[in-house]
């Protein structure tokens, strides 16, 4: 029976402990992943240095996107109340940037592997991502990525990350690997654009790689689209015209619904002279800035429904998914081997009767298979000749069938069950076996506890986040 690596059950303790500290509350769904870790360790869906919790964020996660002069860094300082990410004109830094809550260490950076070695950050093993878009870079993983420590109170329990600017990127494929990597796993996504540019061609890269990204996601109403730096327009007093023109290239991608902000930092903003202008301006900003604030402030509930959202997705992705794709492709390579088999042994036997037919030797033939009927010894060796045959016959066919289907997988749909169609296709596993490796009576009934459970979850977090009876 296949299990976890030592080192996935030092991580996994190292996880709860991390957990009693900050969120008692989602402790019991390690158990949930370990259940279907376990299932993927058995049907060769899961490698055994991996797990299906190390695949998401266990830390609220908010992400902060956009062209690299948006004042992501400034909005970022704002935020904290500490100058810890540099501010420019022009793109001053080039990695992504991993911010959490660190009293005693304030200030320290850390590399990148800081981050790849530890599955309770959201970018752990991501090196082996980027090496299969470019080769060699995984081993650069600190050209990418950096962790840097605050004692802002506002980031206790959280994970902030600041982006580099699509188009201040040298690393570009990598870079966007990454980015659509966060943008999976956040619980908040903050796309932030320039207000000094908001014409399509200036914020063409952010349009094309984070707009056009959303529109069909599940998760949608977690990206908050923010035109940054709006003070810009304050001595013309055309902000209605700036906005629209932003709008209208946001549509055009297709973005006609959700989450709309304008925001200036006010401790770098312009001078506004009109007094009036100036209390609308900072009206509007206070109003955007609470709704963006709050949304933060909410990550941390999100976090605990969206792991619970997780783990049951998993355990229907197994159960729905996977397990009735891998099915597919072992009954379509069994089917495949017999035929094979059929076919080559009717035509070893044409061959036979016809090279008989030819030499004129078919009587002796004849002679030969009546003589054996009266010699049992002479019968019983036959059998087992041709037995031994068609056994070699058929592993060698079973090989064949199963590495012509593992190469017609790459690219394809079926490509993650390629581990397990193998496993699937061992010599040793029956090509009349009905249930795919690993999968059995206990195996259904384990993932099913793991969905039910995630039901029982959730009315957890409900009766403590909320109370519909007022008691």
């Amino acid at each position: 029976m296949e299990r976890a690596d030592k080192s996935i059950v030092k991580r996994f303790d190292s996880l709860k402990t991390h957990l009693e500290r900050e969120n008692p509350i989602l402790i019991d769904a390690i158990s949930g992943f370990r259940k279907l870790d376990d299932i993927g360790y058995k049907s060769g869906l899961l490698e055994t240095d991996d797990s299906y919790a190390m695949q998401i964020s266990w830390w609220p996660l908010v992400s902060i996107l956009g062209v690299f002069s948006a004042g992501k860094s400034s909005f970022i300082n704002s935020y904290l109340g500490q100058g810890l990410q540099k501010t420019g004109n022009q793109a001053v830094d080039d990695k992504f940037t991993v911010m959490c809550f660190g009293e005693e260490n304030s200030g320290q950076v850390l590399p990148g592997l800081a981050l790849d070695a530890d599955m309770r950050f959201p970018f752990y093993r991501i090196s082996d991502e980027i090496e299969k878009v470019t080769e060699g870079e995984g081993r650069r993983i600190d050209a990418y990525l950096q962790l840097k420590v605050t004692n802002s109170e506002v980031l206790r329990g959280k994970i902030l990350i600041d982006s580099p600017g699509f188009d201040a990127d040298e690393q570009r494929t990598s870079t966007l690997k990454l980015t659509k990597h966060i943008m999976d796993i956040s619980d908040l996504v903050l796309v932030f654009f320039d207000a000094r540019h908001p014409e399509p061609g200036s914020m063409q890269d952010t349009l094309t790689h984070l707009v056009e990204e959303t529109i069909n996601r599940n998760d949608s109403n977690k990206f908050l689209f923010i035109l940054n730096q709006i003070d810009s327009a304050a001595r013309e007093d055309n902000t209605e015209e700036i906005v629209g023109a932003w709008q209208r290239a946001l549509s055009q991608k297709g973005l006609t619904a959700g989450r709309f902000f304008t925001i200036y930092n006010k401790d770098v903003s312009l001078p506004i002279d009109d007094e009036a202008r100036k209390k609308r301006f900072e009206a509007k900003r206070d109003a955007d800035m609470a709704d963006i604030e709050t949304r933060i402030e909410q990550v941390e509930v999100e976090r605990a429904y969206r792991i619970v959202g997780a783990m049951e997705k998993q355990a229907y992705s197994i159960r729905d998914q996977a397990i009735p794709a891998i099915s597919r492709l072992k009954q379509l390579w069994g089917k495949r081997v017999l035929q094979i088999d059929a076919a080559i042994l009717a035509l070893l036997a044409v061959v036979v009767l016809g090279v008989s037919i030819v030499t004129g030797t078919i009587g002796a033939l004849s002679a030969l298979v009546l003589s054996l009927f009266t010699n049992p010894m002479s019968m019983l060796a036959v059998i087992v000749a041709l037995a031994l045959l068609a056994i070699i016959i058929h592993f060698m066919v079973r090989k064949a069938v199963a590495q012509f289907m593992i190469r017609k997988m790459k690219d394809s749909p079926d490509e993650p069950y390629t581990k397990a169609f193998s496993k699937n296709t061992a010599f040793f596993r029956s090509v009349f076996s009905k249930n795919p490796a690993g999968w059995g009576g206990r195996s259904q009934r384990a993932v099913n506890d793991v969905i039910e459970h995630a039901s029982d979850f959730v009315e957890a977090l409900n009766d403590q986040f909320t109370n519909p009876s007022g008691k």
